[in-house]
């Protein structure tokens, strides 16, 4: 294929646009791949689109190689399915609605399991028919509050999304490992440096959950692995190591003491060490008990309060927390909740007040740290007043536990207690086995081999097509602009004719026709009356993998041949260029 940069529908852009935060944002408008729309939502031009088509070639390939069978729904969908799920309601304001001239409720598709599990319960009915893997490339649909990053996290967006349907768990198990085998390869071939982690099902619902990652220093996820085997899981999904209760016996008893002006827990802590000091060693952020209350806002518009117990020394991560309650979303406990509430005392609460037994009537979760016989200092429940050695199991007792506290590098990792190192990355797939979620929703059964109907179990398994052409731009670039990997460049390499000299592009309109003809994609800066700095500057930011330039070295019987991820560069006789250039694209 040759693209032509003369007639090629592209403006480069030496100015970064004024809303880009991250790189791949910065160079895929600059380099004319992509153009914005509208908040959250682009327009692929026409270098972009090839790369975006290349990326769905892999994954096509890919899918078709483990026999899935590719199917295509509709981005608009009728609201009942949705509502058997319960999903049109948990979605909340996550999704786009819509009514048609004849007041019907419809919403654009952010994901397909209801309609492939109507699919395949409206044609298949004997376990003889599974199991069955079928998948789509299409574009989704969310409402996404906060568009950001270009289509790292954008409104709308081309995902693969494919289920598997099994008669039973040993099939699934099967049906799971073909298509996280088939996504190894998948990442692989996409080019860049990913690791695969333990993962929240969040409102998917399911059991094993994993999420492929692309390394990137400002991906929106943090993740955790261990430094000595081959523990990795997204902080959403790390749980603390579990510790044993602790006897009570020659505990000291609780006591209230006055601590005034203590709001924070740095203050706290510097009040104690003043006032009551320790024998065996300085008072510190954890041993202290912070209880922070927040709102939960169900789907249905219920608000529920929801205190949390984590040690001093911890904040309470957000993105873990949300993924704890979902469908839930979090909002914040406001001064006027705090008059509702008067048993809480804003800075001093205490366990004393929490609990769905206690005065608040506010559900109580605690750390998983504060295990029985643990002692905290914690609030009062009295302005200027915190309670000492107040011990979990023996003096308070919570609803339940919550893995909500930040992770942080050195934390012990779960399976075998040595420290955590933290990194960050970009989610590209997610891949679950659901379970029997959606089939028994919308009564999806098939008969067993012995004439029982049975409901089936499903697995789920999504690749972000258009976000990987972002991942791939923030793991390949540079100061200058993009690297592709060859196999989801638009072109192989990019030639360039350089200088006034007919006999320079005479040379490089033929050598381009004989790439042509050898099946190499070529983008060809055909242009004239452009100076070689601006041709060089342009090539270096649209980031095909080799570089070639025809200019007066051609008089001496040689082009320049670059490497544009190595920056190496070397002279190729003239004569031999067709052949040198068709070896090195088939190599890599």
């Amino acid at each position: 294929m040759l693209l032509r940069m003369s007639t090629l529908f592209l403006r480069t852009l030496r100015e970064d646009p004024a809303d880009a935060e991250v790189p791949s944002h910065r160079l895929l408008v600059r380099a004319g791949y992509v153009r914005r729309a509208a908040p959250g939502i682009y327009s692929w031009l026409p270098l972009g689109y090839e790369v975006l088509r290349n990326i769905e070639r892999i994954v096509r390939e890919e899918m078709n190689a483990i026999r899935a069978q590719e199917v295509h729904f509709p981005a608009l969908l009728p609201r009942e399915p949705y509502e058997a799920s319960n999903r049109w309601t948990e979605y909340g304001d996550n999704i786009f609605r819509l009514k048609d001239r004849k007041d019907a409720d419809y919403l654009l598709g952010p994901t397909h399991e209801e309609m492939f599990t109507l699919l395949v319960k409206d044609l298949y009915s004997s376990y003889k028919d599974l199991p069955v893997w079928l998948y789509q490339i299409q574009t989704k649909y969310r409402d996404e509050p906060r568009p950001r990053a270009g289509i790292l996290r954008g409104r709308e967006f081309v995902m693969k999304d494919s289920y598997s349907f099994d008669v039973n768990e040993e099939s699934l198990q099967r049906s799971y490992q073909a298509h996280r085998d088939a996504y190894i390869r998948i990442f692989d071939r996409f080019g860049f440096d990913y690791v695969i982690v333990d993962a929240m099902a969040g409102a998917m619902g399911g059991s094993a959950s994993e999420e492929f990652l692309a390394t990137a220093e400002n991906g929106e996820d943090t993740y955790v692995r261990c430094t000595t085997c081959d523990y990795a899981a997204n902080v959403e999904a790390v749980m603390v190591r579990a510790t044993e209760p602790i006897p009570f016996d020659g505990l000291s008893s609780a006591h209230v003491e006055d601590t005034p002006n203590t709001p924070t827990i740095d203050s706290l802590v510097d009040h104690l060490n003043a006032a009551f000091p320790r024998s065996d060693r300085s008072w510190q952020a954890s041993d202290t008990l912070k209880n922070v209350v927040v709102v939960l806002m169900h789907p249905d518009g219920t608000r529920e309060p929801l205190a949390l117990g984590v040690p001093g020394d911890r904040e309470v991560d957000e993105k873990r927390l949300q993924a704890q309650v979902e469908p839930a979303e979090l909002t914040a406990f406001t001064e006027e909740d705090f008059s509702a509430n008067p048993a809480l005392k804003k800075g001093y609460i205490g366990p004393g007040v929490l609990g769905s037994q206690n005065a608040s009537g506010i559900r109580y979760l605690v750390d998983p740290r504060v295990v029985d016989g643990t002692a905290w200092v914690t609030g009062a429940d009295e302005d200027g007043r915190h309670v000492l050695d107040l011990v979990a199991g023996r003096d308070f007792t919570a609803d339940g536990i919550i893995e909500a506290a930040e992770v942080r590098a050195g934390d012990q990792c779960p399976p075998d207690g040595r420290a955590l190192e933290t990194a960050r990355g970009i989610e590209m797939g997610h891949i679950f086995m659901l379970g029997r979620r959606y089939a028994e929703a919308l009564d999806c059964k098939v008969l067993d081999e012995n004439g029982k109907l049975v409901t089936v179990t499903m697995g789920s398994y999504g690749v972000g097509v258009s976000r990987a052409v972002a991942a791939i731009v923030e793991n390949s670039h540079d100061d200058i602009g993009i690297i592709w990997p060859r196999e989801v460049a638009p072109a192989d390499l990019h030639l360039m004719a350089t200088g006034k000299d007919s006999a320079v592009f005479e040379f490089a309109e033929q050598l381009a026709d004989d790439l042509e003809a050898a099946g190499i994609k070529v983008l060809y800066d055909d242009r004239k009356g452009v100076s070689p700095g601006v041709k060089f500057k342009d090539a270096e930011l649209l980031g095909m993998p080799t570089i070639v330039v025809v200019g007066k070295n051609l008089a001496d019987g040689v082009i320049e041949v670059r490497d544009r991820a190595s920056g190496e560069r070397r002279d190729v006789p003239a004569g031999e260029a067709l052949s040198a250039l068709v070896e090195e694209c088939s190599q890599n």
